[in-house]
């Protein structure tokens, strides 16, 4: 799906409380980033209101600032370099991913803003039976019970001007395989998994689209000006 970042970045806004959201299907990272960072422009110069994208990207990688060279894949598999907080994740088919663009009511707390997002996700895989939690000094939602631990949601956000940018991943039904070249999130004794494995039966990302939207705008509205 070809996205004009122009057609969609100005847009007036209507109220600073509202946010709205795109939903792009699936489309590849580099074209997503412009996009975010278009939008992003506009939502901090007050040209747009606050905006949450919701879409899947083609397989990728994508690295953190605080990526290290172990961490990467060791077969020369390109990685994209990214802005973001956190470190080397995949993104591809199967897994929902959400940017929130949203002037931050208090900017300066990022950790209560990625706080929102984890609440929002545990109600979603709450919603659908599957118990997940925080853990203590690892960001994102997790599956903990006597198999271990397992990631089921990643969070990697940037904050300027006020406004965020990046989000979160939600595995829904990936092909997890493409953790296996990385050292995902720079977490190395720990496991990902997804909606569809803790379920035991099939699940899309369009099953889970309209409760994603619904938690994640509701955390945001907190949050947001």
């Amino acid at each position: 799906m070809l996205v004009n970042a122009l057609d969609i970045a100005a847009q007036p806004v209507m109220s600073p409380a509202h946010i709205e959201t795109l939903h792009l299907e699936i489309l590849d990272y580099q074209e997503a980033l412009d996009l975010q960072r278009s939008i992003h422009a506009h939502v901090a110069q007050n040209q747009r209101e606050n905006t949450v994208i919701l879409l899947q990207h083609h397989s990728v990688y994508t690295a953190g600032k605080r990526t290290t060279l172990d961490e990467r894949p060791l077969d020369g598999t390109p990685v994209i370099d990214v802005d973001r907080g956190g470190k080397i994740t995949w993104h591809g088919p199967g897994q929902l991913v959400g940017y929130p663009i949203i002037r931050l009511a208090k900017p300066t707390e990022l950790v209560g803003f990625v706080r929102e997002l984890e609440t929002a996700l545990i109600k979603v895989c709450a919603s659908f039976g599957i118990q997940t939690e925080r853990i203590a000094g690892r960001s994102g939602v997790w599956v903990r019970d006597e198999k271990g631990e397992r990631k089921i949601a990643a969070i990697g956000i940037r904050v300027a001007q006020g406004v965020t940018m990046h989000g979160f991943a939600l595995n829904v039904n990936p092909d997890l395989t493409a953790f296996n070249r990385i050292v995902p999130c720079g977490i190395s004794d720990a496991t990902v998994t997804s909606m569809e494995i803790e379920l035991g039966k099939k699940i899309t990302c369009a099953d889970v689209l309209e409760e994603v939207e619904h938690q994640i705008v509701s955390a945001l509205e907190k949050v947001s000006r």
